[in-house]
């Protein structure tokens, strides 16, 4: 059965390449995206090396998202309003799985205030409902992600108002060798969201590069 293919946006950063490294070598056919084709390039060029016989392309974001299935957003969050204005149109009809995390900008240890409510949430709001948003993988280390025989000791959060588009999250998740939960609706994602600077501020107290969070005393659904 053919793979759904799959565009990452933001995926010259070291989380969305490292996803970018699992899913290909998992037998997706990856798109990474970037404002800067020739980055994007470069970037694709480099994940071919280390995945031989993958199928990896580089493209500028709107021509990665308007060529895919499923897209994926791990920009900083200070790019995730425009980015998503620019491939809005492109979105539609598809999910789009928001891995941002805003932090505050004085301290990255520290959670910011959110007033306008999670970022996964303010991305939904901008693309409006024809698109099904999907937060995950906020928690998940890239260093861990980016070494292909690492196991990624921690789980995976996934949030979304629509149970099918979390389905295949949790299915993607578990393509790339991580472990996912169905943690509720969309405005939940504010916790993994935050979770994100609490786990930062462990890994610099304990001098560490994978704190993660783990599900305990609960059983996977069978497959």
């Amino acid at each position: 059965m053919t793979k759904e293919t799959i565009a990452i946006l933001g995926g010259t950063g070291p989380e969305g390449a490292g996803l970018a490294m699992r899913w290909a070598a998992a037998g997706y056919p990856i798109l990474i995206g970037s404002r800067d084709a020739a980055r994007a390039e470069a970037t694709a060029a480099d994940l071919r090396s280390k995945v031989p016989g993958a199928t990896i392309d580089g493209a500028v974001n709107r021509e990665a998202t308007e060529k895919a299935d499923l897209v994926v957003l791990t920009t900083p969050y200070a790019g995730q309003a425009p980015t998503l204005a620019d491939v809005a149109p492109a979105l539609q009809g598809k999910i789009l799985v928001t891995a941002v995390v805003p932090l505050d900008p004085a301290a990255k240890r520290r959670v910011p205030n959110m007033p306008g409510g999670p970022a996964a949430v303010q991305a939904q709001q901008q693309v409006g409902e024809g698109v099904r948003v999907v937060a995950a993988f906020q928690n998940v280390g890239a260093h861990q992600l980016q070494d292909p025989n690492a196991e990624v000791d921690c789980d995976v959060l996934v949030c979304g108002d629509d149970r099918a588009a979390k389905d295949a999250v949790i299915a993607l998740a578990e393509a790339g060798g991580m472990r996912a939960w169905d943690a509720g609706g969309l405005a939940n994602a504010l916790i993994p969201e935050g979770l994100t600077p609490v786990l930062i501020n462990i890994n610099i107290r304990y001098k560490s590069k994978g704190a993660g969070v783990r599900i305990s005393n609960v059983n996977p659904p069978a497959a």
